[in-house]
């Protein structure tokens, strides 16, 4: 294990001064470049009120792993393996499953959202701190863990207040939500944030492939780009908003950028320090072949001297058994958890959410905004509120999700991130409904309407002219513009027409042809292309000579009319012959 200072990183004011001389020395440590970002003592910490997200956190604010990288650069030799008695080649060592689910996740989010620049070391670092690498690499050949990994259940006794979301289909805990998995997503997290990483058709956080590409697609939405450092400190508070959090993961980034190798699945390096210094239920269990029973309430319990033996009474010797202080068979009576914000919402109400309108491949332009209420309308504060887009529909919220969760503000009002519409035109629906909590939902609907433009013109002045039986020299080509930007992708159709009065297609004249190489004068189904461009086919002319007209329509009601002529090429005439008397 790698030499540690202050290795009990966790938030109390007992470990303030340890902290800050841990934080010191390993800054004092580390190469030039390495950003402290504000660091504070554990005492101290307090979420980034810009980079809090909006949907809280993926763990809930769970209870992370603290144990710091080594202060040695990692130099491990990937042929030989880690050195052995050394360090920083043992803690770069990553389990090879677990490696190989960052980099497949990383490789797909490369392709689905390359603008995000996820790199597999950041999800390297959040799976150190949050399960030491699915707990060494304990894991099977597909990537479920040996055994779950879960964090405390999340009570407010210590930690946050979530009361069960999924009825313990995840924790198996009916009553509270807990952090799940190698990568600790809370339930009602994971019911939106959830991926099938190893195609086998489930959405799983026990999966390290399934956990590590949810987390890479929680990381990268709001369009955020992880390359920008202020956007990356966004979204790795947005997973678990604390700064405390933030540093130490930024910590391990940087370590796993420097260098790692592939160890043995169940080999890798086992953490043994959290933030809350073991208070409550461990993310996996302590004693070797235990687990937590399902359901169950794990609370603070007292510090054993050695992991499955009893502690010692002070003064040595053994306990005697105290007796009850109630008669048996008094029934107990349960401590009462005072009601959270969520347990007062009695209604949802529409916001002030106007009219909602967008051309297909457009962000709309106004918002979402639901208020909680109670009974009598007044209005909650803190309180979980998803939006999900339901139906068939390829319109999405901004980064590519269909499912969002936002906290209510001071006002009571959650406002869910701008939608941008698909190409499928129509009615999307949008339903609001509050986390945890079983009022009815509140439907939004919005309309996605086909794309536009207002106006049409020819790119280019050169007179279409051609000679019977012949060919036109130039194609005629068109820009789309919608109030004065390109219009791309917008339907279009030709047609040559009888006259300026009467747009049907006319029966003789110029004409297109078709696949089989036969006249048409009309064609359907052209778009415009990402410049707002359109390039006709070539226009053929039959015998007909004279001035014909090509009309080009599009959706939206913009509309230009082509001349063409027709003309026989004009012959000179011969030059008088001389007279004989000349």
């Amino acid at each position: 294990m790698a030499a540690q200072f202050g290795r009990r990183l966790r938030k109390g004011a007992a470990t303030t001064a340890v902290a800050a001389v841990a934080v010191a020395a390993l800054s004092a440590s580390q190469a030039p470049g390495v950003n402290d970002h504000g660091r504070q003592a554990a005492a101290d910490a307090t979420p980034s009120p810009e980079a809090s997200a909006s949907d809280g956190s993926a763990t809930g604010n769970s209870p992370y792993y603290t144990d710091l990288p080594p202060l040695k650069s990692p130099n491990p030799s990937p042929s030989t393996g880690p050195a052995p008695g050394g360090a920083g080649a043992t803690e770069a060592g990553i389990p090879a499953t677990v490696l190989d689910a960052y980099k497949k996740a990383e490789a797909t989010l490369r392709e689905a959202k390359p603008g995000c620049n996820l790199p597999w070391q950041l999800l390297a670092a959040i799976g150190r701190v949050e399960s030491g690498q699915a707990r060494g690499g304990r894991v099977d050949a597909d990537g479920t863990t040996i055994k779950k990994i879960l964090g405390p259940q999340l009570d407010g006794n210590g930690f946050a207040l979530i009361k069960d979301t999924d009825d313990g289909a995840y924790d198996g805990n009916s009553s509270y939500d807990q952090a799940v998995g190698p990568m600790q997503f809370i339930p009602s997290t994971w019911a939106w944030a959830g991926r099938d990483g190893n195609g086998d058709g489930k959405k799983d956080p026990n999966n390290i492939y399934d956990a590590a590409l949810a987390a890479g697609h929680y990381l990268c939405r709001n369009n955020w780009d992880l390359s920008q450092q202020s956007e990356l400190d966004r979204a790795i508070l947005s997973y678990n908003n604390s700064r405390d959090y933030l540093n130490l993961v930024m910590r391990w980034l940087d370590y796993y950028r420097k260098g790692t190798h592939e160890v043995p699945d169940g080999t890798g390096t086992l953490p043994d320090n959290r933030s809350d210094d073991g208070t409550g239920a461990s993310p996996t269990p302590t004693v070797p072949g235990t687990t937590t029973p399902a359901g169950s309430t794990p609370g603070p319990g007292p510090k054993h001297d050695k992991p499955g033996k009893p502690d010692k009474p002070a003064g040595g010797g053994t306990t005697t058994p105290k007796p009850p202080t109630t008669p048996p068979g008094t029934p107990s009576t349960p401590p009462t958890t005072p009601p959270t914000p969520t347990d007062t919402v009695d209604h949802l109400e529409n916001a002030g959410t106007a009219k909602l309108t967008a051309m297909a491949g457009d962000a709309f332009d106004r918002r979402i905004s639901t208020r909680a209420e109670t009974e009598a309308g007044k209005a909650v504060a803190k309180v979980r509120v998803r939006f999900t887009i339901v139906g068939d529909t390829d319109t999405t919220f901004t980064g590519g999700e269909d499912v969002a969760t936002v906290a209510t503000n001071s006002s009571g009002v959650a406002v869910a991130p701008a939608l941008r519409a698909g190409e499928k035109t129509g009615t999307v629906t949008v339903r609001a409904t509050v986390v945890g909590r079983a009022v009815p939902g509140l439907d939004y609907k919005a309309t996605v309407t086909e794309r536009a433009a207002d106006a049409l013109a020819r790119t280019g002045d050169t007179a279409l002219t051609c000679a019977p039986g012949g060919t036109f020299a130039n194609q005629v080509e068109v820009k789309a513009t919608y109030k004065g930007a390109v219009a791309d992708g917008v339907a279009a159709t030709a047609t040559l027409i009888k006259s300026a009065d009467d747009p049907t297609a006319a029966d003789k004249g110029p004409y297109f042809k078709n696949a089989e190489g036969k006249p048409v004068r009309t064609l359907t189904g052209l778009k415009t292309d990402a410049k707002g461009l359109l390039k006709l086919p070539e226009l053929y002319a039959d015998d007909t000579t004279g001035t014909f007209l090509l009309r080009v329509t599009t959706a939206g009601g913009a509309t230009l009319t082509v001349e063409l002529t027709v003309a026989a090429a004009e012959t000179s005439s011969p030059a008088p012959s001389a007279s004989p008397s000349a």
